[in-house]
């Protein structure tokens, strides 16, 4: 679990397990096994697709995310990307602790906690590849798959304040 920010962090699920219980946190779970099934309680392949929090489950201080580590960056729509971002925002403002986790912390939570990072001016003038390296330097676990690579880049300069 890595501070790349104030009051964000960023892990894996066992950094989840660490805070689990603990006050003053609010959670990102990027990830839809086993967060957002938990939150939603379906047994199938996935939610059912007009459920309400298909995309986005929010339960107290935590958020699930219907969120897959896809090769295509089609996968990843930008409204999931976008409520991820401000309710990390909304915490933050709060005075919590944030964790942004996923399952093995090396694409989807990463990528996000980038966008959030770009969102705040932390990469201002860099393009999408230099800011890879740049993030590296404070999280060296990122290596995005194809579809949260291929979504940032896409989106780098919707993300990125100038």
């Amino acid at each position: 679990m890595i501070e790349v920010y104030p009051n964000l962090w960023v892990g894996n699920e066992v950094c989840y397990s660490l805070i689990e219980h603990k006050s003053g946190w609010a959670t990102v779970h990027a990830c839809k096994e086993p967060y957002h099934r938990r939150a939603l309680g379906y047994s199938g392949r996935s939610a059912p697709k007009n459920h309400p929090d298909y995309l986005v489950a929010i339960r107290g201080s935590e958020m699930s995310l219907n969120m897959i580590d896809a090769h295509d960056p089609a996968y990843i729509p930008k409204f999931l990307v976008n409520t991820a971002l401000a309710f990390i925002s909304d915490n933050l403002d709060k005075g919590l602790k944030v964790l942004l986790h996923c399952n093995q912390g090396m694409s989807r939570s990463p990528g996000i906690a980038l966008l959030f990072l770009a969102k705040n001016g932390k990469f201002s003038g860099l393009s999408y590849d230099q800011a890879k390296v740049e993030f590296r330097k404070i999280y060296p676990n990122f290596f995005p798959a194809g579809g949260v690579d291929g979504f940032c880049r896409l989106n780098w300069d919707t993300y990125k304040k100038v």
